[in-house]
């Protein structure tokens, strides 16, 4: 089996796409790519080569889809509903929940702390983020997404 950096180069626009043709939402199946491939890496060893190596991807990537989709029932907040759209008390909800986030993400520990600063708030892609820590596109965005995962651990523990 080739190495994953090279699976990755040469079938994450395919996954992207498949993804991205069920969720509809570009910046969900980013984020339903990366976790796909995370568990790609995982379960290398059960790859048996009985199929293509694109269809294995994205069999993996129906089972990230309905595994996020169960843990994701789409709802309306009941807040939101509550406050107008562009009222005064809404943008100071939004200033102290983003203050929230701050603080939690002050204590998620490097290295993701960083990518996730570089990512959200830099605004640099994963190749980017990849490179100025001197390591593969790949490891950025696993990384990025347990960052993620750590910070809502983090959010939820705190709720």
């Amino acid at each position: 089996m080739q190495s994953m950096d090279e699976i990755y180069q040469k079938y994450a626009q395919t996954v992207f796409r498949f993804i991205l043709s069920k969720v509809q939402d570009s910046d969900l199946a980013e984020e339903l790519t990366q976790e796909t491939f995370y568990q790609a890496i995982k379960s290398s060893d059960r790859y048996d080569e009985s199929c293509k190596i694109s269809t294995w991807l994205c069999a993996i990537a129906k089972n990230v889809i309905l595994t996020y989709l169960r843990k994701h029932p789409k709802h309306e907040d009941i807040e939101d509903m509550a406050i107008p759209v562009d009222s005064a008390e809404k943008d100071v909800i939004r200033s102290t929940e983003k203050t929230e986030l701050f603080r939690k993400l002050h204590n998620v520990e490097e290295p993701y702390r960083e990518v996730i600063y570089l990512r959200v708030f830099g605004g640099l892609s994963f190749r980017e983020i990849g490179e100025i820590h001197g390591k593969t596109e790949n490891w950025a965005r696993v990384t990025f997404y347990r960052g993620k995962e750590k910070l809502r651990k983090e959010v939820e523990n705190n709720e």
